[in-house]
């Protein structure tokens, strides 16, 4: 009989395309993950990954036997779902993949009171790209997701994929303190033509926002500096190296050399949890989803979350 932990390391490497992140997003080590694949070769005798330059690559016959595990775990998460409706308490082990400002800024306080809550709930965080974390709870790699948009990005919700707001966060223009921009109370976007910009990378939600709206009222955004982190935004703001777009939430305190500047209109970007629809009656679930809805208000009242 096939292993089922070993079933499910395959179909990690198959959904994050090699073995070290799929050891990451199980919370194992490279070597563990690698040993199971290779028990799994023995018990199948078939050859499961093959070399393809520096990384790996599924066989046909791996990738089969991955669309299979899915299958087995999706029935697996089916009956734990059972279970746990049945107690009616949040309980078990949950996955949840979350961007990088909100696991700084909101996730440590909802972690917190679900373990305070809830000790029978084992929440497991990782920090992923919103685009991505949707795909990983579609496919069962995640049990849910924190994610963001904003109004002309809309993230899309896949099928079988639910989903519910948590609230809006608001977003600053930030400016060096010595900056002409940094004596107004707000500047309209069309005032911003010859600014030098500080922006997250291609590809990304806020970097996608930034250039269409920019591009919208006639110019396009001169981006001088790319930087994922908001953080690092801070700190090239604070150099006087250009001006930057950055949300509130997980931004905390600005460095004495950076001013908010209100945008007219004022950007607003919405978060969201996300669930698979086979995973809605879970307690969890839905008590992690409130905890979230909950805490919002305080998180956000401050205007430095």
């Amino acid at each position: 009989m096939l292993d089922l932990g070993r079933l499910r390391a395959l179909h990690a490497v198959a959904v994050h395309g090699s073995v070290g992140a799929a050891a990451s997003a199980l919370g194992y080590t490279p070597s563990a993950v690698s040993q199971q694949i290779a028990k799994l070769e023995r018990e199948t005798r078939t050859t499961l990954l093959e070399r393809s330059g520096r990384g790996i690559r599924l066989t046909d016959e791996a990738h089969q036997l991955a669309a299979t595990a899915q299958q087995l775990l999706a029935l697996v998460e089916e009956a734990e779902v059972r279970i746990e409706e049945r107690r009616g308490l949040p309980s078990g082990r949950l996955t949840i993949g979350c961007f990088a400002s909100a696991a700084r800024g909101l996730m440590p306080r909802a972690l917190a009171e679900l373990a305070r809550r809830h000790p029978g709930l084992d929440a497991r965080l990782s920090e992923v790209d919103p685009h991505l974390s949707i795909d990983l709870v579609a496919r069962g790699v995640i049990d849910l997701a924190v994610a963001h948009d904003w109004d002309i990005a809309p993230l899309p919700t896949p099928p079988g994929v639910e989903r519910a707001a948590v609230g809006d966060d608001l977003c600053d223009i930030l400016v060096h303190r010595d900056h002409p921009l940094a004596a107004r109370e707000s500047v309209r976007r069309e005032e911003l033509a010859d600014e030098r910009w500080i922006s997250q990378p291609p590809g990304t939600v806020c970097h996608t926002w930034l250039t269409r709206t920019l591009r919208a009222t006639g110019y396009e955004p001169l981006i001088v500096h790319q930087a994922e982190e908001n953080h690092t935004q801070v700190a090239l703001v604070a150099a006087g190296l250009g001006i930057a777009l950055v949300p509130r939430l997980g931004r905390g305190t600005l460095p004495p050399e950076v001013t908010p500047v209100r945008l007219d209109p004022v950007p607003t970007r919405r978060l969201h949890a996300m669930w698979r629809t086979g995973a809605a009656r879970r307690p969890a679930i839905r008590e992690t989803v409130r905890t979230l809805q909950e805490l919002w208000p305080s998180v956000t009242s401050t205007g430095e979350a």
